[in-house]
């Protein structure tokens, strides 16, 4: 793939030119609870979102997709994947479209007297031990087309299950619950559109989260497809709703409740990016999913809202804190000269810190982006500045005495600097969950690159350029880092402050969402097909 930015970044060079430490020094990090359960069975395997597997041991380096050597089983799936799988009383769960049907009824006529696959978000469960399909849910596309459901891109929220229950989003904004148990029955769901009025923007992606009685997840409301207007301001953006029955108990509409529809087609354009520029409202989409911890014996959700900012709430709907993810001065424009971006991925939850970076659509191409750990003790505004004075763009600001911020990776490179590094900003664009385990922190950016830093303090310990773009995460299992790009490349790293790559597996098709581990397999899933990776017992 031919690639924009190709050149070695050393790790002196970012530390020299972008990494920004505020504040006094920060203190060591306490000791986390690890997860013992050993099924994976919600995106990032817990609450906090940490794409790590501190439990599982013996996990290939390497595989052979041709011998079947460490190839435990390989499932067909349809022919994009953009969710990651889930794994729990012996059933794999994951999202695809259906463009190779398992069943005749989500097929239509052609004009040659063949049948052609029906455009539909697609659900599939399989048997761990094997692979075997059990069965599937299928959900027609939303007749507005793409502005809402992006043809074939299938059903792209990661399902959380407890219990004999399950629960994701459909490509139609629908919050499912279904029985585990009962080849999938569907108990209740909540249209988000129908009910609450919410406009998903492209896609319904979140993956929604389990707090004690309740299920904590974004609506996806977002713009219209002239990216100038948000049709349904009032409808919410964050939800409560009880797991047992589907109601809604709680919501917020923080990202776009500011924003107010202007008929004029220029005055609106106007007053959008002005609005967007002062981080008021939401630039593009929503498809990002919560996260939770208690800290300091308080709970927390976290919600990456589409307007840049994350916000943490307590269980109740109480606001407790919220940081803007883009320096003060960043201007929100569609392609790569934009440098207001908002969350595309999760927050990541270790220990008592928060560790998120900023992205956008990646046909909005790659471009700048920002990195931030952030202390979850204080509250109120806790950006790193104030707006003082709004009349004017770039807007003036102070320093926050307030600030969460523990480190900031990212940011512009020097212009003296850039053609030296091949690139001009240190850190890009991300669709990527963070990995942090034992103080060290993975993380890819969109453009292609693997960094590793220290988690407390933000140095860099290496880098490196997988020559491909990259919307996949890092996983961390076993002493190893697990990458995957669109070229199909997996590579793995040893977890170390010292690079060194271990393998790199081959693979056909695309690898773009996030690994799982469970029961001594790793399971991701290429374009068209699932594969779990096992030494032979």
């Amino acid at each position: 793939m031919r690639r924009i930015f190709a050149a070695s970044i050393t790790a002196g060079i970012l530390l020299a030119v972008s990494f920004l430490r505020f504040g006094e020094a920060p203190a060591p990090l306490v000791a986390q609870p690890v997860a013992t359960n050993r099924d994976w069975p919600m995106l990032g395997g817990t609450n906090r979102r940490n794409l790590v597997n501190l439990v599982e041991r013996n996990i290939p380096t390497t595989w052979d997709k041709e011998k079947k050597e460490n190839i435990r089983w390989m499932a067909q799936l349809g022919s994009d994947v953009i969710n990651s799988p889930v794994i729990a009383d012996g059933k794999v769960y994951i999202g695809t479209n259906n463009q190779r049907p398992r069943d005749a009824k989500d097929t239509e006529p052609e004009d040659n007297g063949g049948r052609r696959p029906i455009d539909m978000g697609v659900l599939m469960c399989f048997r761990e031990s094997d692979g075997a399909f059990l069965w599937q849910h299928t959900h027609p596309k939303l007749a507005a087309g793409r502005v809402n459901d992006w043809p074939l891109k299938g059903l792209a929220s990661t399902p959380v299950i407890e219990g004999n229950r399950l629960y994701y989003v459909s490509n139609r904004a629908e919050l499912i619950c279904a029985d585990t148990s009962a080849d999938g029955k569907i108990i209740w769901r909540l249209d988000m559109i129908k009910e609450l009025g919410a406009f998903p923007h492209n896609a319904s992606s979140c993956s929604p989260l389990i707090v004690e009685d309740w299920l904590f997840l974004l609506t996806g409301n977002g713009v219209d497809e002239g990216h100038v207007n948000i049709p349904a301001p009032l409808a919410p953006s964050f939800l409560k709703v009880e797991k047992r029955t589907g109601k809604v108990v709680w919501q917020d509409n923080s990202p776009t409740v500011k924003f107010k529809k202007l008929a004029d087609r220029v005055e609106a354009l106007k007053s959008f990016r002005d609005q967007v520029n002062r981080a008021e409202i939401v630039s593009h989409a929503q498809w990002a999913s919560p996260a939770h911890a208690i800290v300091q014996g308080e709970h927390q959700v976290l919600w990456p809202g589409g307007d840049g900012w994350l916000y943490s709430f307590d269980l109740e709907g109480r606001p407790l804190w919220k940081f803007d993810g883009n320096p003060k001065e960043s201007e929100y424009k569609l392609g790569a000269t934009g440098t207001r971006n908002h969350f595309v991925a999760p927050p990541v939850i270790y220990k008592d810190r928060v560790y998120i970076a900023v992205g956008q659509d990646p046909e909005h191409e790659i471009g700048v982006g920002h990195l931030w750990c952030i202390d979850m003790n204080r509250r109120g505004d806790v950006s790193p500045e104030l707006v003082t004075d709004a009349s004017v763009f770039p807007p003036k600001t102070k320093a926050n005495p307030n600030s969460a911020l523990v480190w900031h990776y990212g940011g512009a490179v020097p212009k003296e600097e850039r053609a030296r590094m091949g690139r001009n900003y240190v850190f890009g664009r991300s669709l990527s969950t963070c990995a942090v385990a034992n103080d060290l922190l993975v993380m890819t950016d969109l453009s292609g690159w693997v960094h590793c830093l220290d988690a407390t303090t933000g140095k860099v310990h290496w880098t490196h350029d997988t020559d491909a773009f990259t919307w996949s995460s890092p996983f961390i299992v076993d002493g190893k880092i697990f990458v995957g790009n669109d070229d199909g490349v997996v590579t793995v790293f040893a977890h170390s402050k010292v690079k060194s790559i271990l393998a790199e597996n081959q693979m056909t098709g695309r690898i773009r969402r996030p690994f799982a581990v469970a029961n001594g397999t790793l399971y991701f899933a290429t374009e068209n097909k699932l594969y779990a990776i096992a030494v032979p017992k």
